[in-house]
Formats: C-alpha cells, structure tokens, sequence
C-alpha cells in the first residue's frame, strides 16, 4: 500500500526542485507543450477543408463537451482507465465525430486532424513548463514526461523543445494506462527505478495531474 505523504501535493514551486526529489516527471499538454493553433481554430480549419463549415465558437463547445464524454466513458470502463493505441484512436475518432457529427466528410477530418497534431511544428513551448524542466535538468535530476497522449507523442518529443530534454517518454497508449489511474504512475515508477516518494509530478490538470499523482504517493504540483 501506498502512503500518501502530508506534504504530497506542493501549493507553490517556491523551492523547486523540491528537497528529496529526485526524479521529476511532466504531463505534456498544457504544461510544456500546447496546440501552436487553438484546438477550436484548427478543428474548424479542417472542417471548412471537407466542406463542413463550423465556427471555432461552436466547435470549442462541442469539443468540451466530446472530451468529457470520452472521460466518464474510460471511468465507467469494465476496467477502469485501461488503453491502448487502438482505444486512443477510437477516442479522438469519436470526439471528432461528436464535433462534426456523422457523415462522409468526418472520416477525411479526422485523417487531418490525427495527421495535422503528429506534427512537432503543430505544437509550441510553454514557457513556464519549459523552465522548470531546465531547472530540473541542471539541477542533476532525471526529467521525464509521461501524458495521456497516444504513440504519436514519441515521434514528436525528439523534434519539440522542452519534450526532446526528457530522458523518457511515456504516453498512455504505451503504458497502457490513462491518468488518473495508479497502475499509470506505479509504470513510471518501475520503469525510472524511484519510490514514489523520490517523484515528483507537474502538470496543469487538478485532477488528472495534482491530485491523481499524490493519490499515488507522489509529490505533485499544479502548474498554469
């Protein structure tokens, strides 16, 4: 069993990299990296390319709505949070269609949209996110990312600063695994040979991120 330590979750990086850390993990999307285009700019783009003519408002509305679907339909999964490329595909696959609806065209867009965000020049740093992971690298500590990303995020990281600093990377789709899952950070663990309370979690998410990592006996902390 794990125990949750007091102090799991750190309200503010004011000493970072924390004392007794020493391996620091990033979520991706949100916390180094983030869509060069706005999601709702570059689904709308692709709709207008197939003759599906959606204003951005619209479709960050949907998308929303999509995104939470997919979630409860992972939580209420015969197991719980468990994926794979196969499920990460599906899942884009059915937000994309809850976007544009059903019909000939969203097969194109999807195809577009899978392609279009497998591209590093798709993506652009998060600052703060970036200097926290070279704070973490001078500091001599192993630096990671792990994210619920599907495998083209090991095609990406090598090409996309700060991601291409990370000693590993492990997306969801490998590990087979979804945040908030435990079995996704005790992965992490095993695979950077750390106790859980030697990692410490960053990401922008309270819950995905925060409070997922310390349920798990990490030490976390909310970036954004």
């Amino acid at each position: 069993m794990v125990v949750r330590p007091r102090s799991a979750v750190i309200a503010a990086p004011d000493a970072f990299p924390p004392a007794g850390v020493t391996a620091i993990v990033f979520d991706v999307v949100g916390t180094l990296v983030e869509p060069a285009v706005t999601v709702a700019d570059t689904y709308a783009a692709a709709g207008k390319r197939q003759g599906v003519d959606l204003d951005p408002a619209t479709v960050a509305r949907r998308f929303a709505t999509a995104w939470r679907r997919q979630e409860s339909i992972d939580a209420v999964a015969a197991i719980p949070f468990a994926t794979s490329r196969d499920r990460e595909r599906e899942r884009w696959r059915e937000i994309v269609t809850d976007v544009f609806g059903p019909g000939g065209a969203t097969a194109a867009i999807f195809a577009d949209l899978w392609a279009h965000f497998a591209l590093p020049a798709s993506w652009r740093t998060v600052r703060r996110g970036a200097t926290l992971a070279q704070a973490a690298i001078d500091a001599g500590l192993v630096v990671a990312v792990a994210s619920n990303f599907d495998e083209r995020l090991l095609a990406i990281a090598p090409h996309l600063d700060p991601l291409a600093r990370a000693a590993a990377v492990f997306p969801s789709s490998e590990i087979g695994w979804r945040k908030p899952a435990a079995e996704f950070f005790r992965h992490v663990e095993r695979r950077l040979e750390r106790r859980p309370d030697q990692l410490l979690y960053v990401g922008d998410d309270p819950d995905l991120d925060v409070t997922a990592a310390a349920n798990a006996g990490w030490r976390s902390l909310l970036v954004g």
